[in-house]
């Protein structure tokens, strides 16, 4: 399966090398959690208009077939929008995302326009790394693909977060789009261990901000990192919260 084609209404199974005591709780506050924010998931399967989605292409210079439907799982129109007004505004050098996709040829085309930066991009799934290469390629693009399984122990957010290699030293713009909640509904918070690469000026954006989970995260980030301004946009369908280093 690769990212251009319609996603299922359940994110890509994760297997878990071993089912312990703190994978059965994830699994506990995980159901208890889609409870509470089925309207949100329910919400995170419309993906923008498909004028939306045009107006976005033409934007970026890309041809009108050149993303798949948006809806499901992948990035909104709003918030594919959202980081591209970023790029432009900070011209990144680097850029980390975290969960590759639909996101990953926005992300690479917006940068080929605006400064010529580099894209590190992480997923936990080996195959959606090759896929995302070609896919670029057929757009003369590229990015730093890399498979990052869950096998990093992150217990303050759920546990299971992604094992990073080859980061660079600085990070300019990062893009938090996953894990997806059925790992945890809080593991996108595990995001922060990249915060002390994040230079003054610089950004963080974390999608899907409105569901229950991610409005806990956003709400000890505030607490703990008092060097990032954090607003939330409500925007789009899924909202997001927006971060700038201050200090």
């Amino acid at each position: 399966m690769t990212t251009r084609q319609p996603t299922g209404f359940l994110p890509l199974a994760v297997n878990h090398p071993t089912l312990d005591h703190s994978h059965l709780r994830a699994k506990c506050v995980m159901a208890a959690m889609a409870l509470i924010q089925w309207p949100w998931l329910l919400k995170s399967l419309y993906g923008g208009t498909r004028a939306e989605k045009q107006a976005l292409l033409r934007r970026i210079d890309l041809p009108s077939d050149a993303l798949p439907h948006l809806g499901s799982w992948k990035a909104d129109t709003f918030f594919l929008n959202r980081i591209v007004d970023r790029i432009e505004e900070l011209r990144p050098a680097t850029v980390v995302e975290l969960g590759s996709g639909a996101s990953s040829l926005v992300i690479a085309r917006a940068l080929a326009l605006h400064g010529g930066g580099r894209l590190f991009s992480y997923d936990q799934h080996a195959p959606f790394i090759v896929a995302m290469e070609q896919w670029l390629a057929e757009y003369r693009l590229a990015a730093n693909f890399h498979h990052a399984p869950l096998t990093f122990s992150a217990p303050e957010w759920g546990d299971d977060w992604y094992q990073l290699t080859n980061l660079p030293a600085t990070i300019d713009l990062l893009i938090v789009d996953g894990p997806p909640w059925t790992v945890h509904p809080f593991i996108r918070g595990a995001a922060e261990m990249l915060f002390p690469l994040i230079r003054v000026g610089g950004a963080v954006l974390l999608d899907d901000a409105a569901r229950p989970g991610e409005r806990i995260v956003a709400a000890r980030w505030r607490r703990k990192w008092d060097d990032f301004a954090f607003h939330f946009e409500a925007g789009g369908t899924k909202g997001l919260l927006a971060g700038e280093r201050i200090a």
